[in-house]
């Protein structure tokens, strides 16, 4: 491709990278082949009930109209002064906010759920006052889910993690999680752990400024 009044030097650059963004297109298929070859993973400890704005819900009720694979997210709350459950986590957030309309168009292909470890009530409230409407929200207050599938630390703190659970010929075992969120990062990066699923990162690394080194997401601006 060319593009109006363009110099030779841009041409010559633009080029190479192009080059190397092809080379990363073709190690993201690679890692994509190599994650869909995983070998069965382990089955949950027990089939976990989840508080919903409906009412109980368990594990395997979340597979829902023959689609054999879940996603779930975690979604954090913050310490907050003078709030034990915290507030909710303007990073996680920011990612469902974008998840919400694209879950309309995910979920004709799999179950789609997000989980926090506040009460169902609080997790609802920061849904309504985004303008969620097509994510599952759901409460992990009382049962052990988070800190089985590391999505809390020793100490209670909770943690973004995705993760992943499939169900073959009537059994559900864990598929895949984000472990880069645990992985040793160079200095200076994010474990970028959940960016393929949020849009903002990806629409900033293409800009001259790129993410920059002071821009997070806010619950407002």
């Amino acid at each position: 491709m060319r593009w109006p009044n363009e110099s030779d030097e841009y041409r010559r650059a633009r080029d190479d990278l192009l080059n190397m963004e092809i080379e990363l297109r073709r190690s993201e298929e690679a890692v994509a082949a190599q994650r869909r070859a995983l070998p069965p993973g382990g089955e949950p400890p027990q089939d976990y009930v989840f508080d919903s704005a409906d009412g109980p819900v368990r594990l395997s009720e979340l597979f829902a109209n023959g689609k054999d694979t879940l996603f779930l997210y975690n979604f954090m709350f913050l310490p907050d002064n003078g709030d034990p459950l915290g507030r909710a986590c303007p990073s996680c957030t920011s990612i469902i906010d974008a998840i919400d309309g694209t879950s309309l168009h995910l979920t004709q292909q799999v179950d789609f759920a997000v989980i926090a470890r506040v009460p169902i009530e609080r997790f609802l409230a920061p849904g309504e006052s985004r303008g969620w409407r097509n994510a599952r929200l759901l409460s992990s207050a009382n049962n052990t889910f988070n800190a089985d599938y590391n999505a809390e630390s020793p100490e209670g703190a909770q943690l973004p993690i995705s993760t992943l659970f499939t169900r073959r010929d009537g059994t559900i075992r864990h598929f895949w999680s984000s472990e880069l969120f645990g992985a040793p990062t160079d200095p200076g990066q994010h474990p970028r752990h959940v960016d393929y699923m949020w849009p903002l990162w990806a629409m900033l690394d293409r800009t001259p400024e790129g993410r920059g080194t002071d821009f997070e997401p806010r619950l407002a601006y």
